[in-house]
């Protein structure tokens, strides 16, 4: 009998502590799963995959960047993050960044791609991606997931950015997920996914078409512009009025530049002056789309390799671009100027593929830092139903002189030495080249 009951009771204290090892287990287990930062906006891609990764077993922090998007309620995309699983939503204000160190950096080197797009998605990327891998690292995640589609170029942005700052990472792209893809071949589907888990859709009808909003641009495609003929109708854009609609009355605004970045901006038609980075550069996004400034409507060619139909709006962008262009021509070298507009190509296709943080895009931007130092003043501009009418210029550092560019002047004028008569020498030595090319193929075409 003794016997037995000191069995039992080994047994029995067994089973506690084993019951008690499970729990400690379950715990442990509860706690290690893999953490997860995901890129989400709130609509319905992003929550749907919120939810899905959730229920594959990560623990989901949703990131929310607020870049400038038009109307935007932060605290209903952060209620609907944890509603959709999120173990917490974090939101962060990268406005000021966003406009300093990204889009002034593109305005500083003219950046256009394929000689029309202003990169308003592109350059917002690395922006977003450096701060989801500052959370990232903050939280102890080590996957980071995002909601691009597998034929675009924002996933490659996104990835590229995201393995140069943290090369330790996983990145997660359930847009090319099989199974995924496999779950959600439509928007019908996505749909049927919220409501068997209780996911808050917008009751509000979907446009025909995809947005991309941030402080710099609105871009729209997909959906009915797919179809290259198809117009953009004037009911879409956010930030512009149709020229036709603008004011019939022009304003005319100054814009003063220090190394090649915007410091002050001046309405002279009602006093406005603002000189702060961001308010500088909202006021410009303000003043040029209510003239109807800076719609495009382009056929760009994706890294991936598609073409892809994009309309774009970038009121202040255009506005700021065209004064940089202008106050360049009367204080940068000549030389200088024609190696800059390389430099700012390369610039736009490393920003435009992704290369944000690449080593090439560090000598691009230091390059042009240095081209910079001497981009200094002001230019004049009247802005009038679409169109943007230099009126003057001027600089403490202009390589300008009235006396030597004058056809009323003989010579250089008092401080420089210039005679027209040598320019007969200059012509005909770069002439050398032309006229031997010339000679001998002329020689070579009678044989």
């Amino acid at each position: 009998h003794s016997t037995t009951t000191r069995a039992t009771r080994t047994q029995s204290s067994f089973l506690s502590h084993y019951h008690e090892l499970l729990r400690s287990l379950e715990q442990t287990m509860a706690e290690e799963k893999p953490k997860l930062v995901l890129a989400y906006s709130g609509g319905l891609d992003t929550s749907v995959i919120l939810t899905w990764l959730s229920e594959k077993g990560f623990d989901v922090i949703a990131f929310c960047a607020d870049v400038g998007q038009h109307h935007e309620d932060f605290e209903a995309v952060k209620a609907k993050a944890v509603t959709c699983g999120a173990i917490k939503c974090v939101v962060t204000d990268l406005r000021k960044d966003f406009v300093e160190n990204y889009v002034f950096e593109a305005i500083k080197c003219n950046a256009i791609y394929e000689s029309r797009y202003l990169l308003g998605t592109s350059v917002a990327r690395p922006c977003i991606a450096k701060e989801m891998v500052r959370i990232a690292r903050e939280n102890g995640a080590t996957y980071i997931a995002h909601g691009a589609t597998g034929k675009g170029n924002d996933q490659v942005r996104f990835e590229m950015c995201v393995q140069a700052l943290m090369p330790e990472a996983t990145c997660v792209a359930p847009w090319r997920d099989a199974e995924f893809i496999e779950s959600f071949k439509g928007r019908s589907d996505l749909l049927n996914y919220c409501t068997k888990h209780g996911i808050p859709v917008d009751a509000k009808p979907k446009a025909n078409y995809s947005i991309d909003e941030n402080l710099y641009h609105t871009s729209y495609e997909s959906g009915m512009l797919e179809d290259a003929m198809c117009s953009a109708d004037d009911s879409m854009f956010k930030m512009t009025v149709s020229p036709k609609d603008a004011p019939n009355e022009s304003e005319t605004i100054e814009v003063d530049f220090k190394a090649g970045v915007p410091v002050k901006v001046t309405n002279r038609n009602d006093g406005t002056v603002k000189t702060d980075a961001l308010e500088l550069f909202l006021y410009c996004n303000e003043i040029a789309g209510r003239h109807g400034i800076g719609r495009i409507d382009i056929v760009e060619n994706r890294f991936v390799g598609i073409k892809s139909r994009g309309v774009y709006e970038t009121p202040g962008g255009t506005l700021l671009r065209e004064a940089h262009l202008d106050i360049e021509g009367v204080c940068m070298d000549r030389e200088v100027k024609r190696i800059t507009e390389g430099v700012a190509s390369e610039f736009a296709r490393l920003c435009y593929n992704g290369f944000w943080f690449a080593p090439e895009m560090d000598l691009v931007r230091h390059t042009v830092d240095y081209s910079q130092r001497e981009v200094e003043g002001k230019v004049v501009l009247e802005l009038y139903k679409g169109n943007i009418i230099v009126k003057g210029r001027e600089s403490p550092l202009s390589l300008y002189h009235a006396d030597l560019a004058s056809m009323d002047i003989e010579g250089g004028g008092e401080a420089f030495d210039y005679n027209p008569a040598d320019a007969q020498g200059f012509i005909r030595i770069n002439s050398v080249r032309l006229k031997t090319y010339a000679a001998l193929r002329a020689k070579a075409d009678k044989k």
